[in-house]
């Protein structure tokens, strides 16, 4: 049976019963894709584990993979072809012993707290064309460093889902297909509500809650490519939105939230996950060695 047919089968279970996202779907289709055209296989017949192991071979010495990819792409064949085994198409997984780098322990990059003060200040005060543009873009910007918010959460988030009145925002099927509620501080409060009445003011009434200027539909994440484009010219500041993530759960460390707390704020499907940005501030680990019972000595 040819793999193209056998991958729409796969990328509708993986929607429908899974309940996988759109991100998750399109990585799968890449890496699949990716396979059937290097190995020049068609038919699901013509898998083997030497044209399996041939692609990761030449990922690591010719395209210069890092470990990261690897196991991109190697978790997306293995998921595909378990599956495979499950419905019959396949007899044995051809990807099993194949060797796995391990990931670099990297600290989390993020952005100093002055950085991130200076960060939200020119986001505020850039020459825009009108006041809504204003409001709306330091709202955005608040949104990923005082509550850390991912990219996708952001853009998909509903109107209804922010409570400013019990300071809440409800993140609605988050990564890995989990809701969560995530605390507004009285800071951002202050911010969202600015940008609100600004909203209101334009007769927003789409359901997103970050809006267009132009048009009465949600912000898009091209425009959010292009807005970060100009503010990182602007502030001549080197960051992405996942960095002002980093930014977020580093500051939290810093100011003494515990890691339980911050992992559910986060979203992560693991504590272990969290704990990276206990390494990552050095100011945390400095006020955790004052506690050493011999400096009082």
């Amino acid at each position: 049976m040819e793999i193209e047919i056998i991958a729409t089968k796969f990328y509708q279970y993986s929607v429908s019963i899974k309940g996988f996202s759109k991100q998750t779907i399109k990585r799968y289709k890449y890496v699949i894709n990716s396979y059937r055209k290097f190995a020049g296989v068609s038919k699901v017949n013509e898998v083997t584990v030497d044209n399996v192991r041939n692609l990761f071979f030449y990922g690591r010495t010719e395209r210069h993979w890092s470990p990261n990819t690897f196991l991109v792409f190697y978790k997306s064949l293995s998921v595909f072809f378990k599956w495979c085994i499950s419905q019959g198409y396949l007899q044995e997984n051809p990807i099993a012993d194949l060797a796995k780098p391990k990931l670099e322990q990297k600290l989390p990059k993020r952005l100093a707290k002055q950085d991130a003060l200076r960060l939200l200040e020119i986001v505020y005060n850039y020459p825009y064309s009108s006041t809504f543009l204003r409001y709306r873009n330091h709202a955005l910007f608040a949104m990923f460093i005082y509550a850390g918010l991912r990219l996708n959460e952001c853009m998909q988030l509903k109107y209804s889902d922010v409570d400013l009145e019990n300071k809440t925002i409800f993140i609605h099927l988050g990564k890995g297909s989990k809701d969560r509620m995530v605390p507004i501080s009285s800071t951002l409060s202050v911010i969202l509500q600015k940008y609100l009445i600004e909203r209101k003011k334009l007769n927003k009434t789409c359901p997103e809650f970050f809006a267009s200027y132009r048009l009465n539909q949600g912000f898009t994440q091209d425009g959010l490519k292009h807005l970060v484009e100009k503010i990182r010219a602007a502030s001549k500041l080197k960051f992405s939105v996942h960095r002002l993530r980093h930014t977020f759960a580093t500051l939290m460390i810093e100011g003494g939230c515990d890691i339980y707390s911050l992992s559910k704020m986060m979203g992560h499907g693991d504590i272990k996950t969290t704990t990276i940005y206990l390494s990552a501030s050095i100011e945390h680990l400095q006020g955790q060695i004052m506690k050493h019972p011999l400096n009082t000595v």
